[in-house]
């Protein structure tokens, strides 16, 4: 397995979660494609060396053929993600004009109450 290979796999990876922790769609899709390159990757860097027919010769030697059947599941994941995505995007596009997502009221109400274990006795009592 090439060093290259695994800091190729690991720089998409990196990159590809830092886009989609931002708040626009266009980020997100782009994170998400990166980390279906990445799957695929990983998987062919897992499928062994380089080189091995998938039948070697008259012996009964056989390369594993589950990382290539693996690697196009991912493929077709990720097509099928990106597309969900870029309906949403499309339909964000149409009902606001812009790309970005919106925090949601209740998210922040919860995200302001405090939920310690001393407040929680207090709410149950009332």
């Amino acid at each position: 397995m090439s060093f290259v290979l695994v800091a190729t796999v690991g720089g998409l990876t990196s990159v590809g979660i830092y886009l989609i922790t931002s708040r626009s769609l266009g980020r997100i899709i782009l994170g998400f494609a990166l980390l279906g390159h990445a799957a695929v990757l990983a998987l062919l860097a897992s499928s062994g060396p380089a080189g091995s027919p998938p039948i070697a010769g008259t012996e009964r030697s056989i390369s594993n053929p589950l990382p290539q059947a693996l690697a196009l599941t991912a493929i077709v994941i990720s097509f099928g993600l990106t597309l969900f995505l870029l309906a949403l995007a499309r339909r964000q596009h149409v009902l606001t004009g812009d790309d970005l997502v919106e925090d949601d009221l209740e998210d922040r109400r919860i995200a302001r109450y405090d939920d310690s274990p001393d407040t929680s006795i207090e709410r149950a009592t009332r």
